[in-house]
Formats: C-alpha cells, structure tokens, sequence
C-alpha cells in the first residue's frame, strides 16, 4: 500500500512528538536552594559515573564536627570535554572549595549544575564552573599558614 506524502508526514510528526519525553531530563523540582552557598573541605572520593558524578569531601564544622557532603556535577564526558578531567584530576586528601546550590532540606548534598565552581584551594586553581557562574569572587584557603 503507498502511502501519500501527507501520511507520511503524519507518521513522522506522531513518531516526534511521541519521542520527545525521551529526550526530557529530570528538573529539580525546587529542591535546591536558590541562593549559593560555599563550603571548603577535603576529598573523600570521586565517583566519575554516568548519569552524574559525584564528589565527596569531608566539611569541619565550627564546632569540629566533620560531616561528609556530597556535590553532583554532570556527566563524566561532560568534564573530559569541557574541563580535561581524568581518573586524576581530583584525589583522595585534595582540598577543594566547592560552591553551588544546597538541598533546601539541609542534607549535606549539594548540586553544581548550575552557578557552580570548584576551587582546588592549595594554589586557588579553578577546576570546574557552571555555565552561570556565582556572582562572588572566587575563595581561596591558604595552607601552612
């Protein structure tokens, strides 16, 4: 059976539109706060794995407590690409100070897909940024001092 060129295009739109959810990527549906918060701490571990990868240090409390965060970054590709992150580019013991957007919760998680950055703080040497970067200055540790 042929079909007409108007069937055709019929076919071809339903097929889009039905594909469209495919390419959806989940929102954060207000979990995060708006405002930017920057925390300084040392690496834990580094989990480059697909859909996100993961960063997680360990932040001192003013009273000495140590609670470990999370911080989800993009895709592993997405650092190889854009930033030349390797298996490397962050070890164990690496201090880093990391700016992003806190789950409104309070949970020690926070999301550096947008207005984002990471620091390494021995020489001030920004590794990561967000497309929309944090309006305030980039922070740096001084150690040995």
């Amino acid at each position: 059976m042929k079909h007409t060129f108007g069937e055709k295009l019929a076919w071809t739109l339903s097929l889009a539109a039905l594909s469209m959810p495919l390419l959806a990527h989940h929102g954060d549906a207000g979990r995060f706060a708006e405002q930017t918060r920057t925390l300084s701490g040392t690496v834990v571990a580094v989990q480059l794995v697909n859909p996100h990868a993961s960063i997680l240090f360990e932040v001192e409390g003013d009273d000495g407590t140590k609670v470990t965060w999370q911080a989800e970054l993009g895709s592993p590709k997405q650092l190889a690409t854009n930033f030349g992150w390797t298996r490397t580019t962050l070890q164990t013991g690496t201090r880093i100070s990391v700016t992003g957007r806190p789950l409104k919760s309070g949970s020690p998680y926070i999301n550096l897909t947008e207005r984002a950055r990471i620091v390494l703080a021995d020489n001030c040497k920004e590794i990561y940024h967000s497309t929309t970067l944090p309006e305030e200055p980039i922070s740096c540790e001084t150690t040995g001092s």
